[in-house]
C-alpha cells in the first residue's frame, strides 16, 4: 500500500515496478546491476481516485502519461535500487496530492475608475509624443 494522505491509498495491484540498467556514470556497478526503478501507475483504472483528480494528474503527469492510462515514473539517482524505489513511489504520491488540490476559480473584477482615467490618460500623452515625430515642414 501507498499511502498518499489519510483518505487516499493506492493498492499494491495498481503499481507495477520493473527494474533496468540506468545510464551514466557509475562503473561496473552500471553494467551488471539494474538499480533504475520504472514505476507503473494504473491511475486510469484506479478506483481511488475520482474524475476531476484523473483529468488534474493528467495534465500534471505530461508525457509521463500513457495512451493507456499509467503514469510511468523513472528514477535513477541513487546505485542502490531500493533507494531508488522509495524515490519513484514519493514522486508519484507528490505528484497525486498536487493533483487533489483543486485550484481557485478565478472572479473576475472590473477595473475601478481611477485605473480606467490613468490608462487613457498615458494613452493619450503616448499618442501626443508619437504625433510629435512626424516630418518637420517648412512654412
Amino acid at each position: 500500500m501507498l499511502w498518499i494522505n489519510d483518505t487516499i491509498a493506492i493498492a499494491d495491484w495498481e503499481l507495477s515496478e520493473s527494474f533496468i540498467r540506468a545510464s551514466g556514470p557509475g562503473g561496473q556497478n552500471v553494467n551488471k546491476v539494474s538499480s533504475a526503478v520504472e514505476l507503473r501507475f494504473e491511475a486510469e483504472r484506479s478506483p481511488n481516485l475520482t474524475a476531476p483528480v484523473k483529468t488534474r494528474l493528467k495534465r500534471l503527469a505530461g508525457r509521463r502519461w500513457t495512451e493507456g492510462g499509467a503514469i510511468v515514473i523513472r528514477a535513477e539517482e541513487s546505485r542502490s535500487q531500493a533507494q531508488n524505489r522509495e524515490i519513484a513511489r514519493e514522486r508519484l504520491a507528490e505528484l497525486i496530492r498536487q493533483a487533489l488540490i483543486a485550484p481557485k476559480r478565478r472572479i473576475a473584477t472590473k477595473p475601478t475608475l481611477g485605473s480606467q482615467r490613468r490608462r487613457l490618460q498615458a494613452k493619450s500623452e503616448r499618442s501626443a509624443v508619437k504625433a510629435l515625430r512626424g516630418k518637420v515642414e517648412d512654412e
